[in-house]
């Protein structure tokens, strides 16, 4: 079978069942951040400044259903919150917005409760909090372990985050401990290094990366959100809690593929659909911001662990050497791993460019293609080499709807009519998922809950 590249510029929406599926590749650029909001200059006092609002509003689920929630969003419901991208997204969301800042500078947050029915407050894991009533004293609750909110009352979060990494914030109701989790007031934290490397601790700790991106998992119970929005505040507890719908960055499998800042889903903003060329290192921030413990696993290749809520695992200190190899991140409730995945397809035994194209791999030191080849970063050891068996037909196939038609990395075969379609690249699949089955449904539907996928594509080819 040879080899056809596809140039970038195919199309990238297309049909199933009915469905656009706007896929998350489209604008060309070499690295891919994860999207979040910066603090800005207060104009009053000076500091850097996060402005969040909390208020209930309703999510989208894949069957047709909405379920409401609580939520942070980073403008007042009652200031004119609009659909838009990134900064300045506005509405309410699930998760709250992912706050970028930057090691050893303070940061401030605004709290401001537009609507939650009891006191909404913020705690940042592994930081020191410093909170303040805007309004006079007695117009402030004293929450569990910080200060609230009640509807119309705002609090004055400051804190200065000093070790780069991976944090969750989230609110604490005073009374019943879990309820403000479970009804979706929480978010994570993003602290990059001081030196600006495009790091996960800083340069010098081997934490590099190409691609990065956030895996939240979530769960909720169906049942006390319909209490929540019937009124009945006092009726959660958590031994009645069982969760029914479980979530990655907010959404549920399909609707998780979608790209950020979707129209489709105006209130869950983040897509989680990995992407990475061949070779690139990919920081994955994997969060459980639930209150229960999440088996997910990782297809392709093991993960290089290098930190753990915020902390790099080091044997000096200085270089995160010391995490374990493994294809699955065992995430305990409020617990954030920072680890490293990479896929070169190195000794897969067969030359995944197309065993009879004209493209060559001329290795350097590592043994991977230079800069002379024609995809740098090919394992030249297996160039050349014959795809290992013979391809059963398409009439002899059930054909998923990312199957490309080639086994090849880049090519995109002849398919019959109605099939396939959500690979424009002929990029290579693997899923990343919840290893707990239960997790792989919704409402007990197979497939739907925390079902997401990483895609490698061919060199060359655009990452949003």
């Amino acid at each position: 079978m040879k080899l056809t590249y596809k140039q970038p510029g195919r199309l990238l929406s297309v049909f199933l069942t009915g469905l656009v599926l706007a896929l998350p590749w489209g604008q060309a650029s070499a690295q891919h951040d994860i999207r979040g909001i910066t603090p800005t200059v207060d104009t009053t006092s000076g500091d850097l400044t996060f402005n969040l609002y909390a208020f209930p509003f309703n999510i989208n689920l894949p069957e047709g259903s909405s379920l409401q929630m609580w939520g942070f969003g980073d403008q007042d419901a009652g200031a004119g919150a609009t659909h838009g991208e990134g900064e300045g997204y506005g509405l309410p969301q699930y998760p709250g917005p992912t706050l970028v800042v930057t090691e050893d500078v303070p940061v401030t947050i605004n709290l401001t409760n537009s609507g939650v029915p009891n006191p909404v407050s913020i705690v940042v894991t592994g930081h020191n909090v410093t909170a303040a009533c805007t309004l006079p004293e007695d117009l402030c609750s004293d929450g569990l372990v910080t200060k609230a909110a009640n509807v119309g009352e705002k609090v004055t979060y400051t804190f200065t985050p000093t070790e780069p990494g991976t944090y969750i914030y989230h609110s604490l109701d005073g009374s019943n401990p879990g309820l403000h989790v479970e009804m979706g007031l929480l978010g994570v934290l993003i602290v990059r290094p001081a030196d600006g490397s495009r790091t996960a601790y800083g340069d010098g700790t081997g934490t590099d990366y190409e691609q990065e991106f956030l895996s939240l998992l979530t769960e909720v119970d169906p049942e006390i959100h319909l209490q929540m929005e019937r009124g009945h505040v006092t009726h959660f507890t958590n031994s009645d809690r069982f969760a029914k719908v479980w979530f990655v960055n907010g959404r549920v499998f399909p609707d998780l593929f979608q790209g950020d800042y979707n129209e489709l889903f105006p209130h869950q903003p983040y897509q989680s659909l990995a992407q990475a060329h061949p070779g690139e290192k990919v920081l994955v921030r994997q969060v459980n911001a639930g209150q229960d413990s999440h088996p997910f696993h990782f297809h392709g290749e093991n993960l290089r662990f290098i930190g753990r809520d915020g902390r790099k695992l080091s044997s000096d200190g200085v270089v995160a050497d010391i995490g374990r190899s493994d294809n699955t991140i065992n995430s305990a409730p409020k617990q954030a791993i920072d680890a490293i995945w990479e896929w070169s397809g190195k000794n897969l035994g067969w030359d995944i460019y197309g065993h009879d194209t004209t493209h060559v791999c001329n290795p350097g030191p590592d043994g991977f293609g230079d800069g002379t080849s024609t995809y740098p970063g090919e394992w030249c050891a297996d160039h050349g080499k014959a795809f290992p068996v013979t391809l059963p037909g398409a009439g002899e196939l059930s054909l998923g709807g990312w199957w490309s038609g080639s086994p090849f990395l880049g090519d995109v075969g002849d398919l019959p009519p109605g099939e396939g379609g959500l690979n424009p690249f002929g990029g290579y699949f693997f899923v990343w998922h919840s290893h707990a089955e239960k997790e792989l449904t919704t409402f007990d539907i197979f497939p739907g809950g925390s079902l997401g996928a990483v895609v490698v594509l061919p060199p060359g080819t655009p990452i949003e």
